[in-house]
């Protein structure tokens, strides 16, 4: 009964194992796409760096496009912790312990995220609430809702420090149980020192961060489009080494 009972199931792990990394690949690609179009068309077309007035104007001239860059940002935040449930999930057999603790960092990155987002509806406010706000002046305003986007960067900065963690895990645990690809792992252990390496500069020097950005972020974008790929497409080989810790 035994070696019937292992006939019927063992089968159906590697292709729940598969179908679960595609479907992680699936929202990740999916959180790619979202942050590529929050960051680059929309917040990257209409900021001025260094210049709060041209940047309030750029916004009030593009209102939609700005709505709609914060619609986009806040509801990829779904996708992205389905992402990584479904990514931690796939190494629980490896280490539970490392997957639990990829996990907690992943939720508290995006966690800080999604706070984040508030200082990128200020701008909007200010101009929905223009009528209630004459006692400052238009210059004030300007410099408080360039100074909003400023802290939403700062705050996504935060959350990517926790992201870190997660790369740093989740590379450790590609290593160990081989079911992707090694050479993704040790990238994405690069990347979450990279991105470690990013907040650090922005807290402690913020010149070396503008040095540093986007040239830093640019390996650790590709490592994760990598994995979103490998996920998507082959999801994972040979799943029957996730029960073999260490190995």
């Amino acid at each position: 009964m035994e070696m019937v009972h292992q006939g019927v199931m063992e089968p159906a792990r590697p292709a729940t194992l598969v179908r679960q990394a595609r479907i992680a690949g699936l929202c990740y690609l999916m959180v790619i796409a979202g942050g590529l179009y929050a960051e680059v068309v929309v917040r990257g077309s209409l900021l001025v760096p260094g210049d709060a007035a041209a940047t309030a104007r750029a916004i009030a001239a593009n209102q939609a496009l700005w709505r709609w860059g914060v619609a986009v940002h806040l509801p990829y935040l779904v996708p992205a912790i389905v992402t990584n449930v479904l990514i931690c999930g796939l190494f629980k057999a490896v280490e539970p312990t490392l997957a639990r603790l990829a996990l907690v960092f992943s939720v508290a990155g995006v966690m800080v995220e999604a706070a984040s987002l508030l200082h990128l509806y200020v701008p909007l406010a200010m101009i929905e609430e223009s009528g209630a706000l004459t006692a400052l002046s238009k210059g004030q305003l300007q410099a408080w809702s360039y100074l909003s986007i400023g802290l939403f960067d700062t705050g996504f900065g935060f959350a990517l420090l926790f992201f870190a963690g997660f790369c740093v895990l989740i590379g450790t645990l590609i290593l160990r149980s081989r079911l992707i690809p090694r050479v993704i792992g040790a990238l994405m252990i690069l990347a979450g020192l990279c991105y470690v390496a990013n907040t650090l500069a922005l807290i402690l020097s913020p010149a070396l961060s503008d040095r540093l950005v986007p040239g830093i972020l640019l390996p650790v974008g590709l490592t994760e489009l990598s994995l979103a790929l490998w996920l998507t497409v082959k999801g994972v080989q040979a799943p029957e080494l996730a029960e073999v810790p260490g190995r």
